[in-house]
């Protein structure tokens, strides 16, 4: 009976050992600027960022800076980040709505025990999971490892296809990345953070709040490296 209780008490010693570094407390403006920071240093990369047209063609752009393997806790992968769709009307990125990932097969096999993830969401299905309480990253939800290289095409027919197109960064190194399992939550605390109630990102998306002041940094690095509609009629014409 003693040893149970010691090591009752011993587990609930690592898991709280564990939890400051897989939840650690951020605030949700400081995390919008770490999320643009990541997406431009990954489209700022010689030949080796997101290729253009598949960033034009996107519908919506998750971005999840420094998601940890941590031990102890079951499911080991842990990070918060940010969901924005481009609005109906003229293809503008609109206001982020905040996203927790949980557990899963991250791409560790890159190396490092820590990653930026970026996810493309291609086509209004693939928004409409993404919006969801809990969607679940997986090649059965229309998930695929996205191509790398500026000019790069989408040739593979799981590429072609896919929903939603995934990528990691860690240790430097960019790849496309198979997200085995995963799932993306909405983040209500951080929501709440940003807009005064814990709004959820499909009512973020739908455009019932206007974007905070600290998602500049993140809306500037996603126009610069993507066009609008607007922008595209405009060169057209030129």
């Amino acid at each position: 009976m003693q040893k149970k209780i010691y090591a009752k008490t011993f587990l609930g010693i690592l898991l709280t050992a564990s939890m400051p570094y897989v939840a650690r407390a951020e605030k949700a403006g400081e995390r919008l600027q770490e999320a643009a920071t990541v997406f431009e240093q990954v489209m700022s990369a010689e030949d080796k960022g997101i290729p253009q047209d598949l960033i034009d063609k996107s519908q919506c752009v998750v971005i999840v800076p420094g998601v940890k393997k941590a031990a102890f806790v079951v499911g080991g992968k842990y990070g918060r980040g940010f969901i924005t769709c481009r609005t109906p009307s003229n293809r503008n990125w609109g206001a982020p709505g905040a996203v927790r990932m949980e557990g899963g097969s991250i791409g560790w096999q890159i190396g490092g025990s820590e990653s930026d993830i970026i996810l493309l969401v291609m086509n209004d299905e693939g928004m409409r999971k993404l919006l969801d309480s809990k969607f679940t990253l997986d090649a059965d939800a229309g998930v695929a490892a996205g191509p790398v290289g500026r000019t790069a095409q989408a040739s593979t027919d799981a590429q072609m296809h896919a929903k939603i197109l995934s990528y990691s960064r860690s240790r430097g190194l960019f790849a496309g990345l198979a997200v085995g399992g995963a799932t993306l939550r909405n983040d209500l605390d951080q929501n709440k953070e940003l807009y005064g109630k814990p709004l959820t990102n499909k009512e973020i998306a739908e455009g019932h709040v206007a974007p905070p002041a600290a998602f500049s940094s993140l809306r500037a690095a996603l126009n610069k490296y993507s066009r609008s509609e607007e922008g595209q009629q405009r060169t057209r014409k030129k």
